[in-house]
């Protein structure tokens, strides 16, 4: 990148969305002396019996958890959305618009041990989860109810999440939500007007480059995308065109479960803290197995900035203008690569 550009206030475009990006690299230079958040705890019991999600423990209504092994998967007892829904409405102005949303809400548990996260537990255990998601994709795809498969995961308390307990969710709604619709038009208006798939092409330019990489394997890559909008964000990309996570060999699934454990390695060793993030899956709709514009991939969007109790916040120009950053991309990534592959609580001394 021109030097230029890491000094410079300048705007990026994410292809996938089509929006800009404010980035500010000068600004990494002003004082903080704004709101501090509580760090995460380091250390929580392998068994919590006020958890509603350890083995055994009963749900807030009632359930009681099986004494599961390895990954268990039950129906979201508050889910967001509901078998039934409503009547279209629309006013005769345009104005007030209504259609119903139906779906299904799942929880996914990925271990028994109250105390670990996907950072600290072993790539033959992320291995089942990943197994679990792609059995729960393919179940719920298949339903002629259901138009999209929303795989997510919401870690730490500053990101809403109300259980440590190391777990996601998935939210299979009627229609496809907005954020994956406008990356849906967006990669289909890529390869009809280039040839070729947008993400194809962007993993080639940056395996080239290597200034945002993070990290590779066989089957996958980590980079902060050019486009990032959160200090830290990042993306696991395939190397292989796949539209959907079931499309995946034995092996990929394996390599995933090593990328998905060194990314949150890497991700805890930055702050040397439990790190808070928003994780998430977009892929293909539902209903459509041939998608030819579509290359599944996995965003993370992690909201601390300078420490583990200084987060970015969205506010102002943010909210009224665009998104803005300091960081800039190939800063952030650089200083997640430097990182080691030994997760702080594991070193010796």
């Amino acid at each position: 990148m021109n030097k230029e550009f890491q000094d410079y206030p300048h705007k990026r475009y994410n292809p996938l969305t089509g929006e800009w990006v404010l980035v500010s690299p000068h600004r990494t230079k002003r004082p903080w002396q704004g709101k501090q958040e509580k760090p995460a705890p380091n250390t929580l019991p392998a068994y919590d019996d006020k958890c509603y999600l350890c083995p055994g423990n009963i749900r807030n209504q009632g359930a009681a958890n099986p004494e599961y092994q390895d990954v268990f998967v039950f129906d979201n007892d508050f889910p967001a959305l509901l078998n039934e829904s409503v009547d279209d409405f629309n006013d005769n102005d345009g104005l007030f618009r209504i259609e119903p949303e139906s779906g299904t809400c799942r929880v996914v548990c990925f271990s028994p041990r109250h105390d670990l996260t996907l950072s600290r537990m072993k790539p033959e255990a992320v291995r089942k989860v990943i197994d679990t998601w792609c059995a729960q994709y393919e179940e719920l795809s298949t339903r002629e109810d259901i138009g999209y498969v929303q795989i997510f995961e919401n870690r730490g308390e500053i990101m809403g999440c109300s259980n440590p307990h190391p777990h996601g969710q998935i939210w299979a709604t009627s229609s496809v939500p907005v954020i994956p619709a406008s990356e849906d038009d967006r990669q289909r208006e890529y390869l009809e007007d280039r040839g070729k798939c947008l993400l194809c092409a962007y993993v080639e330019r940056e395996l080239e480059n290597k200034e945002r990489v993070i990290f590779e394997n066989d089957s996958f890559v980590a980079l902060v995308p050019f486009w990032a909008v959160w200090p830290f964000e990042t993306m696991l990309l395939p190397k292989p065109h796949m539209g959907a996570i079931n499309e995946m060999n034995p092996g990929q699934r394996d390599d995933l479960a090593d990328a998905l454990v060194r990314m949150g390695i890497r991700f805890d060793n930055l702050f040397e803290t439990s790190f808070p993030y928003s994780m998430g899956f977009h892929q293909r709709s539902a209903q459509n197995e041939i998608e030819e514009h579509w290359h599944w991939h996995i965003h993370y969007y992690p909201p601390l900035l300078r420490s583990a109790t200084v987060k970015k916040f969205m506010v102002g120009f943010e909210m009224l203008g665009m998104p803005q950053r300091d960081i800039t991309a190939e800063q952030s990534a650089q200083r997640l690569r430097e990182l080691p592959d030994t997760h702080y609580m594991d070193r010796e001394g």
